[in-house]
């Protein structure tokens, strides 16, 4: 997301005699000071902030530091939240339901919501359970038919939505109920199948590497990403002929981007190693931010969330994009279901019932993503897994109540609703949306 407000990008350079005929000739005319942000150091940066704050863009600071504040608070009670093990743990759980919040991501940026996510979960756990353990069906031919079927189940839902025009509501629910039976009917007689030692799905909660050098080399792979984005970043907007970052603050971004990196990694390196599910997961997270933000498809799934009929008449095939995002939204949550499988030792009749789904949903609402459409960012389903992992396992060592662990989980979703609420009012306020 671009850190350059709209109007910035709405003016390549300050005003000039030629742009504004009704000023008398030989006036002395000033710029936008928005345009000069970066000239003027640290408090260029300050004043842009607080613009920023006044107009409603808070972004991801509430529930950055709202980790922060998490991390500290448990450390704090229980003196052992911040260890290698307990971080790594959490590592490894944020990631199934952390790749299903990036399809309900996507469905949300179109204004929408999907509430079969789970019963999606458990489905796909239960087809490849029956045909890789019951049926011996190869176990990588059994996950692959387990994602497809995901696929099709949201293929399912979008033709409703978008081709007949059932609300999308309606239709996740009408799943919800539906696929929970197929999950019942599927595993038969079975009421759980234990995951088999020798799994790829076990591996998924199972398996480090354990040479320190590839928890230090994906940091390095991230980091030289970044910055790489950034610097491309730059030269488009340079050569577009609007206003650029100085590298001074390219490299001060790219130094807290290592720092973040390379810290987690030495932290992972003091328990087992680097793991797999949290590989996977930043690889969902990586492809799909990629598809949101640099793709023509991606400018169309906010333009559709943003306001559809101004969509449909750009030339924008609305019908498709909602399809697609439906089908992107199951296949995720089929691929969350398997993680699941391997967390909870195997697939089971209950499994993705419980709070998964309002977790889930929880999870990218409280990251930052507007529950109205058209506004969020991928990133947010690591933000707000994290915020929830979080305070699940810090209770957990305080030893609360799984009760408590629902009021809290509860009140930090409002809190991030109206978060947005008011955010948005803001916004409106002082004329950005």
């Amino acid at each position: 997301m671009s850190d350059v407000p709209r109007e910035k990008q709405a003016s390549p350079g300050p005003a000039t005699a030629q742009d504004s005929p009704a000023t008398a000739p030989g006036a002395d005319l000033a710029p936008d000071p928005r345009l000069l942000v970066r000239e003027r150091g640290l408090a260029g940066y300050l004043e842009d902030f607080r613009r920023r704050i006044r107009g409603g863009e808070l972004g991801s600071i509430p529930v950055v530091v709202g980790v922060i504040l998490i991390a500290i608070i448990f450390e704090a009670e229980t003196g052992s939240f911040l260890t290698p093990r307990n971080l790594t743990n959490i590592a490894i759980y944020i990631a199934g339901p952390g790749i299903m919040a990036v399809g309900i991501v996507l469905v949300l940026l179109l204004g929408e919501i999907d509430l079969s996510i789970g019963s999606m979960a458990g489905l796909s756990a239960a087809i490849w359970a029956v045909l890789s353990v019951t049926h011996g069906v190869n176990d990588l031919l059994a996950i692959l038919l387990a994602l497809g079927a995901g696929a099709v189940v949201g293929t399912i839902h979008g033709f409703f939505f978008a081709r007949i025009g059932v609300p999308a509501f309606v239709v996740t629910l009408a799943g919800f109920l539906g696929w929970s039976g197929l999950q019942i009917w599927v595993m038969g007689d079975e009421g759980t199948i234990n995951t088999p030692r020798d799994s790829l799905v076990r591996d998924f909660r199972d398996f480090y590497f354990s040479d320190i050098a590839a928890a230090y080399s994906l940091a390095t792979v991230i980091t030289a990403g970044y910055l790489l984005a950034l610097w491309r970043h730059e030269r488009r907007r340079q050569a577009a002929g609007l206003p650029t970052r100085p590298t001074s603050e390219i490299l001060l971004r790219g130094g807290l981007v290592a720092a973040a990196a390379f810290i987690t990694a030495y932290t992972l390196n003091q328990h087992r190693g680097l793991p797999l599910a949290l590989v996977i997961f930043l690889a969902v997270l990586l492809l799909a931010d990629f598809m949101v933000r640099r793709t023509t498809y991606g400018r169309q799934i906010f333009a559709v969330g943003g306001n559809a009929e101004a969509a449909r008449r750009a030339g924008i095939n609305v019908e498709r994009v909602r399809m697609t995002v439906f089908t992107i939204a199951g296949t995720l949550a089929a691929f969350g279901g398997l993680f699941f499988a391997a967390q909870s030792g195997g697939a089971a009749k209950n499994l993705g019932s419980g709070n998964l789904l309002m977790n889930v949903i929880a999870a990218a609402v409280i990251g930052g993503t507007s529950l109205f459409g058209g506004r969020g960012w991928v990133w947010s389903a690591l933000l707000g897994t994290l915020v929830i992992q979080s305070i699940t396992t810090g209770l957990n060592l305080m030893g609360m109540s799984s009760e408590i662990q629902y009021m809290i989980t509860g009140a930090v979703l409002l809190i991030a609703v109206v978060l947005d609420s008011v955010s948005r009012r803001t916004q409106r306020t002082a004329g950005r949306t």
